[in-house]
């Protein structure tokens, strides 16, 4: 026991002040992260949509997340990652609230595209502010402290939401744009980091694009891969659990909450003991888990199976999310690393806007079955694709801004 209490202090030490309030507006985010989870559910069963008339709405919210991912990264390097984080917060807060009061269906999906570029555009500012606030060998562990207060969020959040959802899906909207508004308070109350200067501003003007990384473009690419199965967890995966399964939305978020209080009990640990090891490499094998995982989902049945099936893929989600996005931010440098994570979130939210609506049609047309053994495949591509770009990764240098990039005029502060 004393091993394992001195496995869990090492595991938390050595980050500063500024990664743990992060973590706190994290915290506090994912708290009332209730929307997403029962939106197929609240679309189909409140709405009037069909299952593939809920599959375009979240196809929808992921290319306004794509939007949000990419202008969010771009002007984090600009204007700063506490003044972008302020600005999703509040008016993600703001969005959820009148969310939850629209009817007609145009209205609804116009409203989904513009709350995911709202919502998302928060993702890359809190990464580059996690990079900011850490030290380059602490990064993966500042990582997988953010990981942590996520998915201690989630453990709530979707639980409770299981909860309220079976009395009033209003009172969904209600807690989660309630919990953006409280975080967007702590942010402002808490951190203490100060806008860029207007040298800082420039370089991040003249600093190299992401896109011309062709590694990383590839990396980009399987990281799409990978979140074409993990966004199956806002869009057939509740589906399957409700019509496969025939399980209700309280015991849908028990399911959850199996998830994200796995990741809070064992991610740091796991974290701390695999950072010296090549973060590519790691996740390839977390993504064959991962994927694995998903596609048993349909061949056993009744609530021990499922939470089985979860374990599975959850120890997959710990191998690759804080191991990807290290990479990320440590391929970024000061004045372009919000680019980096903003399209390397950018890729993410892609999938989002693709992988629902796809995953959607397929379980309409194929069945469950289909859905959830091409995800086993892709884990396999996933296996093989990040094998292959770790070394070659690790080879090659990022592009560097261009030579006749604009002198700028001396640092003052803004």
């Amino acid at each position: 026991m004393r091993q394992i209490a001195a496995a869990y202090r090492e595991a938390y030490r050595g980050l500063g002040r500024g990664p743990w309030v992060l973590a706190a507006v994290c915290f506090v985010n994912r708290c009332g992260t209730m929307v997403l989870p029962f939106l197929a559910l609240y679309l189909t069963t409140h709405r009037g949509f069909s299952t593939k008339g809920a599959g375009v709405v979240l196809t929808l919210y992921g290319a306004g997340a794509g939007i949000g991912a990419y202008w969010g990264g771009r002007l984090t390097d600009r204007f700063g990652a506490k003044r972008m984080q302020l600005a999703s917060l509040t008016c993600a807060g703001l969005g959820f609230l009148v969310f939850g009061q629209l009817r007609a269906p145009l209205v609804i999906q116009l409203a989904a595209l513009a709350l995911g570029a709202i919502n998302e555009s928060f993702r890359p500012a809190n990464s580059v502010a996690f990079a900011a606030q850490s030290a380059p060998e602490r990064l993966t562990q500042a990582f997988a402290v953010r990981r942590l207060a996520i998915n201690l969020g989630m453990t709530c959040g979707p639980a409770l939401g299981g909860i309220l959802a079976k009395h009033d899906y209003g009172l969904l909207f209600l807690v989660d744009g309630g919990t953006c508004l409280v975080a967007a308070v702590l942010l402002a109350w808490l951190d203490r980091s100060t806008p860029p200067t207007l040298a800082a501003r420039a370089v991040a003007t003249a600093a190299a694009s992401p896109w011309r990384d062709v590694p990383y473009r590839a990396l980009l690419a399987l990281a799409a891969l990978h979140a074409a199965v993990l966004y199956q967890f806002f869009s057939t995966y509740p589906l399957a659990l409700r019509e496969v399964h025939g399980f209700d939305e309280p015991r849908i978020g028990s399911i959850y909450a199996i998830n994200t209080i796995l990741i809070v009990a064992l991610e740091m640990v796991l974290v701390r003991h695999l950072a010296a090891r090549a973060p590519l490499a790691i996740a390839a094998w977390g993504s064959l888990l991962f994927c694995g995982g998903f596609a048993l989902l349909p061949f056993g049945r009744g609530y021990g199976w499922v939470a089985a099936t979860v374990v599975v893929w959850t120890f997959g989600e710990m191998l690759t999310m804080p191991f990807l996005e290290t990479v990320a931010a440590s391929r970024g440098g000061p004045g372009n690393r919000g680019s980096y994570l903003g399209a390397y979130n950018f890729a993410y939210s892609i999938a989002f806007a693709a992988a629902p609506l796809l995953g959607t049609a397929i379980y309409q047309r194929y069945g469950p079955l289909a859905v959830f053994t091409g995800c086993g495949a892709l884990g396999i591509v996933l296996w093989l694709g990040l094998r292959t770009l770790s070394p070659l990764l690790a080879r090659s240098a990022a592009p560097v801004a261009p030579a006749n990039a604009t002198a700028v005029e001396p640092a003052t502060p803004t």
